[in-house]
């Protein structure tokens, strides 16, 4: 696992390119999800480069999002002006981020990888911020994806298990749970076979 330093590090190493290497469009899931909902207050963890963010804004969502990358929230700001949007973008770690119990609307995890360590842990502190009848967007790697060359950490302790997210969210109303392969094309770095898990649910 890496420390603090390291990971930020790293991010701001991969947001120095000038391309967005996620590309600039948002996760297909993210938006067939938030597509449904009608506009309210949204969060986006670990947002880098600010695809979903700005979609969302975009589309009259107020938009929160948090990263440890300062690469990655100026390239995203960027994306906001060139798109004629605001949102509010903080540095921060999870664990320091100061979430406001029952303030949201959505909450989406979109490859926002935690160490299994710590995962559970924050996942419960996430779902006090949604309001009741507030919806929890998840897209991420499954432990399938390792050995894979189309993303995500090659870390079994930072994949994901669908049981175990589960567990993690049982406060929540499950409306959808897949664990399946998909294509990808989200950028040099998000491209071809994957295994993902994708939750929608409602507190």
């Amino acid at each position: 696992m890496r420390t603090a330093q390291e990971a930020k590090q790293f991010w701001d190493d991969r947001y120095s390119s000038g391309n967005y290497i996620y590309g600039t469009q948002p996760n297909l899931f993210f938006k067939e999800q938030i597509d449904k909902l009608e506009p309210g207050k949204l969060l986006l963890p670990a947002e880098g480069e600010g695809r979903n963010a700005i979609y969302a804004a975009r589309e009259g969502w107020q938009v929160d999002a948090f990263d440890i990358s300062q690469k990655g929230r100026k390239k995203a700001l960027e994306l906001a002006k060139r798109n004629h949007v605001t949102i509010n973008y903080s540095i921060s770690k999870y664990k320091d981020y100061e979430l406001t119990p029952e303030h949201y609307d959505v909450l989406a995890l979109i490859y926002a990888h935690l160490h299994k360590s710590k995962r559970r842990k924050i996942h419960h502190k996430i779902i006090t911020g949604l309001k009741p009848g507030g919806h929890l967007i998840l897209e991420a790697f499954s432990k399938k994806q390792f050995g894979n060359e189309s993303g995500g950490p090659q870390d079994l302790e930072m994949l994901y298990d669908l049981d175990e997210l589960l567990e993690d969210f049982n406060e929540l109303t499950i409306k959808r749970a897949d664990d399946i392969e998909i294509e990808l094309e989200e950028g040099k770095h998000h491209e071809g076979t994957a295994n993902v898990i994708r939750l929608f649910a409602q507190k």
